[in-house]
């Protein structure tokens, strides 16, 4: 029996020689799978599995063999066995690479019905391996749900998207073979090297949700943040942050270190595993993510929490979710409770590694006094956000390290002080901390450069300070189709149609960008786009009031955990297209596809932007550059939520109607298309 390209257990006394690098439990030809005992394919299979086997997935496989191997007959190719897909942290139940095709199975042992959730799933696997598999981008995907005991349907490949992955196929345990012979049957180009395949180098880009379960389940990053230049920049970051604070630690000194980098780039992903890492390596440092973001916090905790529970009650079935919710909870925590806290007890918190996330919308002093006399009855109260913050952790009396992720015209809310707050707060209270300092915010984005010049032009602290091109992430992994996104909005609202107009050339055919009047064609268009459990979602500006004629009502209370974690059967999901999210409820987060729907509140005129509120009756001119900067950077974030592809909607505006005049828009939607984004087309 050929056993040379099988890897057995180290207990059998065979040759163990599966392709290095594998992703999958078990690998082979699948003449040496067929020529293979059921016996030594389960001996691999459990090896792999690295913990206690649960019944019923060894019934699953008992179950599987004897049927892929019928199935397989007469075909030629390389079968893996149980692979690994990180992103979804799932793994397929097999994987062919026979002549150009990639064939990806789930099977649904026992199902008697094809559940569109299982659909999805299937779709799922064939969507990862051609996005992040770096030997499936070229080849056609054929993904395929087996509900084996299911009724016969008709086999028909349907018509493959534009990159060739082509609709889930449903079949039974009796026509499994034929759906495989039929792929077959239909797929051009090169033939596959299958050895090589199944070792080729996978390459994910996840939500931050889904990096965050990942963080939190596995504690680690390293399956998460494979993605080439951003792979690179981000360990560079990373490591450079790690080495701060273990220098913190053996030297007893305290540390504050500002991280930046374009959106989607990961900053958040840095700070939730330095948070993971160290609560995990030594939990008496008690490392904390703060974040001001509730929206963020309240959806991480929930997806975390779900997960969690689910892992929980795989082995106790009367597990309740409130017990994951309480375990998440001292991991990730709202910044404003950390504060009232700090407040309410003197001494130095438990925590020596704090992350504070969007550090930029920290509240000034003039916000926070406010506040303070008004909800907890302190008046006389003069410390910014930043101040009071930073001097929590200033009670340590040996070391402490405080990690800012920064985020570049990212201010959208009246009081947030930006960052030059923080400067500021070491330059006159802490000038004996260590200031590591992206250089990056020296750039107008993040309104940070005097700051920067004061703190280091000063004698207490100049000698602390220190700027380096390390702390800067500037790979955007969020658009995974694009890298220059990011770069492409920032010259579209610094009006710059020159440099938009080349950038959008650069990523036109990988990320699709689309501007339309209706509001019908761009939902048909998502819906069209969108395929297996990819997220879409309808996002407007929150001063964005006069789109209720498009049944688009940004007053409506959307809540994000529903809006983000909900499937398409509950009409609180962003799958729905109904409810249009702000830019408060979807900042640091993203949507795979989205429609971003642009109102009169900022217009193009005259080549500048004009900048609007809506007050009961008619359109106000906003005449202070905060409040304007404000609006410039809501349409910044919801420019940058889409991972994969948008579609701008601007109204066509009304006549009859003064507050929807078409001459309101009409400078926005040809502004759109002189900066390159292509009209829809029915």
């Amino acid at each position: 029996m050929p056993m040379s390209e099988v890897q057995t257990s180290p207990n059998d006394g065979a040759e163990q020689t599966q392709p290095s690098g594998s992703s999958a439990y078990f690998s082979s030809s699948i003449q040496d799978f067929q020529n293979c005992t059921d016996a030594e394919v389960y001996a691999q299979l459990t090896h792999s599995y690295g913990f206690t086997l649960r019944p019923e997935q060894l019934s699953a496989w008992q179950y599987q063999l004897p049927l892929l191997r019928t199935a397989l007959k007469e075909v030629v190719g390389w079968i893996n066995l149980e692979f690994d897909i990180p992103r979804i942290g799932k793994r397929a139940d097999v994987v062919l690479a026979c002549g150009p095709a990639i064939v990806v199975i789930e099977f649904k042992v026992g199902a008697t019905s094809f559940n569109r959730p299982d659909i999805e799933q299937a779709w799922d696997y064939g969507l990862d391996l051609k996005n992040f598999h770096e030997h499936s981008h070229t080849a056609p995907i054929f993904p395929i749900l087996c509900a084996t005991a299911a009724p016969r349907r008709k086999l028909r490949w349907g018509t493959p998207h534009t990159d060739s992955v082509y609709p889930p196929l449903c079949c039974n345990a009796d026509t499994l073979g034929m759906a495989i012979k039929r792929a077959l049957a239909v797929a051009v180009g090169p033939t596959i090297d299958g050895r090589s395949w199944g070792s080729g180098r996978y390459s994910p880009t996840p939500t931050i949700i889904d990096a965050a379960r990942s963080l939190y389940s596995r504690h680690t990053v390293h399956d998460i943040i494979r993605h080439g230049a951003g792979e690179t920049n981000m360990s560079i970051t990373s490591g450079h942050v790690e080495r701060i604070i273990s220098d913190a630690k053996e030297n007893r000194k305290k540390a504050i270190i500002f991280v930046t980098g374009v959106p989607g780039a990961g900053k958040t992903l840095v700070g939730l595993n330095v948070a993971a890492r160290h609560g995990k390596v030594d939990p008496s440092i008690h490392a904390t993510f703060l974040s001001g973001n509730g929206p963020l916090v309240s959806v991480l905790r929930e997806a975390l929490a779900r997960d969690e529970h689910s892992r929980r009650i795989a082995h106790n079935p009367k597990s309740r979710i409130g017990e994951a919710r309480s375990a998440v909870e001292a991991f990730i925590q709202r910044v404003h409770h950390f504060r009232d806290y700090t407040l309410k007890d003197l001494t130095a918190p438990k925590d020596h590694i704090v992350v504070f996330d969007e550090a930029q919308r920290a509240w000034h002093s003039s916000m926070l006094s406010n506040f303070m006399r008004r909800k907890r009855a302190m008046p006389g109260f003069t410390q910014s956000e930043p101040e009071l913050l930073i001097g929590a952790m200033d009670r340590h009396q040996d070391w402490t390290a405080v990690l800012c992720l920064v985020g570049g015209g990212q201010e959208i809310n009246t009081g947030e002080a930006g960052i030059s707050a923080w400067l500021d707060a070491i330059r006159l209270r802490f000038p004996q901390w260590e200031v590591h300092i992206s250089n990056q915010m020296n750039e107008s984005e993040f309104n940070a450069a005097a700051a920067i010049k004061a703190l280091r032009s000063s004698e207490a602290s100049r000698s602390r300070v220190f700027l380096t091109e390390s702390l800067h992430l500037t790979t955007s992994m969020r658009s995974f189709r694009t890298e220059d996104l990011s770069s492409f909005v920032r010259a579209v609202l610094d009006g710059d149609v020159k440099t938009s107009r080349a950038l959008h050339q650069k990523f036109e055919a990988t990320y699709p960008l689309v501007v339309t009047r209706s509001m019908k064609d761009a939902r048909a268009w998502i819906r069209e786009n969108r395929r297996g459990s990819q997220r879409a979602g309808l996002v407007a500006s929150s001063s964005a009031q006069r789109l209720k004629p498009h049944a688009v009502d940004i007053r409506v209370n959307v809540d994000p955990i529903h809006w983000f974690l909900d499937d398409a059967r509950d009409t609180r999901s962003s799958q729905y297209l109904e409810d249009a999210a702000t830019e408060f409820q979807v900042q640091g987060l993203e949507v795979d596809w989205s429609i971003v729907a642009w109102d009169a509140d900022l217009r193009r005129t005259n080549d500048q932007w004009s900048y609007h509120n809506f007050r009961g009756r008619d359109w106000t001119n906003i005449k202070k550059p905060e409040r304007r900067r404000y609006l410039l950077n809501a349409y910044r974030v919801l420019l940058t939520r889409a991972r994969q592809g948008m579609v701008i909607f601007v109204p066509p505006g009304r006549r009859t109607d003064r507050t929807r005049n078409p001459t309101y828009y009409e400078g926005i939607y040809d502004y759109l298309l002189s900066v390159g984004v292509k009209p829809l087309q029915n």
